[in-house]
């Protein structure tokens, strides 16, 4: 997205925010195709045949997005963190409902893409990777944050640095040390192999 296109959005955001509704008309057409990438990066580890394509989750995370009433959007990047998270959260909604279908319990197969490498493991399930994102949460809510806008969000560190209004070199050190936390962390409740073997 050029300088100009993205100062536009912020615009948009910020007028959204003081209540104008066809700020919303005007900012849908500038991102979806961006929403559309960043769902697509949400998608792309999960399993074959989800129920939800990219156009699906978009249209869920906007409506997710427009029932906002709290939010003061600040920018472009706070806009695409907080819709990365809507996304997360309805595939961890799909992901629950699922889980509950099956009978004699276990966990949904939900592999995750290890083109960006949250955990150096191979880390195949969304629940867990929740489940750790929750515990480092109530260790250290903007590590947890960091997270969710660098992996989930796929967010530059700069964007993250705005998002969240630290440092870039904060972000970095998050970014660095959560990846490790939650490497050893999935590590660690990743169940053996079949046959036992480590």
């Amino acid at each position: 997205m050029s300088r100009s296109a993205s100062h536009k959005v912020t615009q948009l955001l910020l007028e959204w925010s003081d209540g104008d509704a066809e700020a919303l008309d005007d900012l849908m057409p500038l991102v979806y195709d961006e929403l559309r990438r960043l769902a697509r990066r949400h998608l792309r580890g999960e399993r074959s045949g989800h129920t939800l394509n990219a156009t699906a989750l978009v249209h869920e995370a906007y409506f997710n997005l427009v029932d906002q009433e709290r939010v003061v959007w600040q920018n472009r990047a706070h806009f695409f963190g907080i819709a990365s998270q809507a996304m997360r959260r309805i595939l961890l909604m799909h992901a629950r409902r699922r889980n509950a279908q099956k009978r004699g319990g276990g966990q949904p197969d939900l592999p995750l893409d290890d083109v960006i490498v949250v955990a150096e493991a191979h880390v195949q399930d969304l629940l867990a990777l929740d489940a750790a994102l929750e515990r480092l949460a109530a260790m250290d809510a903007r590590m947890a944050r960091v997270v969710e806008c660098r992996y989930f969000g796929g967010l530059t560190i700069a964007e993250t640095a705005a998002v969240l209004d630290v440092s870039p070199a904060t972000v970095k050190r998050d970014w660095r040390t959560a990846r490790a936390w939650l490497h050893r962390e999935l590590s660690e409740t990743r169940p053996p192999p079949p046959g036992g073997a480590s």
